[in-house]
């Protein structure tokens, strides 16, 4: 399955240059991104726009596939790209600010869409897990009598992209969606969840 990241932010609130570089424990936020996608076995496509030209720079210097989308937003973005890329499968469209997320919440996420029989999955994480990490939730809704907060993790197909889809509502009660980088705060946040996470790696009897 292919992946879009979408990475076209300039991260005006964080103010450390453009968003998708901005550095996580001494690495760029969107390799944690490609990383996940890529340990789940899919091919990624960072979409860019002209207001990241150094993070198209840095997927070029990385070997990795991009898309230099015209920067109207992030919907007509990730649109133009799919179309341009010819993608008419189900493919997976992501923020590129949640650092934590792993390869086997991707492979989760595939499977409960691919077991929905839905045209798309959107992911969601209850809001009384979002504190500090995204300074204030902008929308919030009731799923399964759950109040819940979209993560910017999705599956749409491509041969319907520019058409409403129905959506499978996915909501995952784990910490590592709840992280979305919009703030030094935010920053700071996932920073110590991955560096807490990596010690716990190391311990003996310990494999991830």
């Amino acid at each position: 399955m292919r992946a879009l990241i979408m990475a076209g932010g300039a991260g005006s609130r964080l103010n450390l240059g453009e968003k998708p570089l901005i550095l996580i424990n001494g690495q760029p936020m969107i390799r944690y991104i490609t990383d996940a996608f890529s340990g789940a076995g899919c091919r990624v496509v960072v979409v860019t726009s002209p207001r990241t030209p150094m993070t198209m720079n840095w997927c070029r210097a990385n070997g990795i596939d991009a898309y230099a989308a015209g920067g109207a937003d992030y919907i007509p973005d990730m649109e133009e790209a799919v179309l341009a890329l010819e993608e008419t499968d189900p493919l997976f469209v992501s923020v590129s600010d949640i650092p934590c997320i792993d390869p086997d919440i991707i492979s989760s996420v595939n499977r409960a869409y691919r077991a929905s029989g839905k045209n798309a999955c959107s992911t969601w994480v209850p809001s009384a897990t979002v504190t500090s990490c995204r300074g204030g939730p902008t929308y919030r809704t009731k799923i399964q009598d759950i109040e819940s907060c979209p993560t910017g993790l999705n599956i749409l197909r491509g041969d319907r992209i520019t058409e409403p889809q129905d959506e499978f509502q996915l909501v995952l009660d784990d910490p590592r969606l709840a992280i979305n980088v919009n703030t030094r705060a935010d920053r700071d946040a996932a920073e110590r969840y991955l560096m807490h996470h990596r010690e716990r790696r190391k311990q003996p009897g310990r494999s991830s």
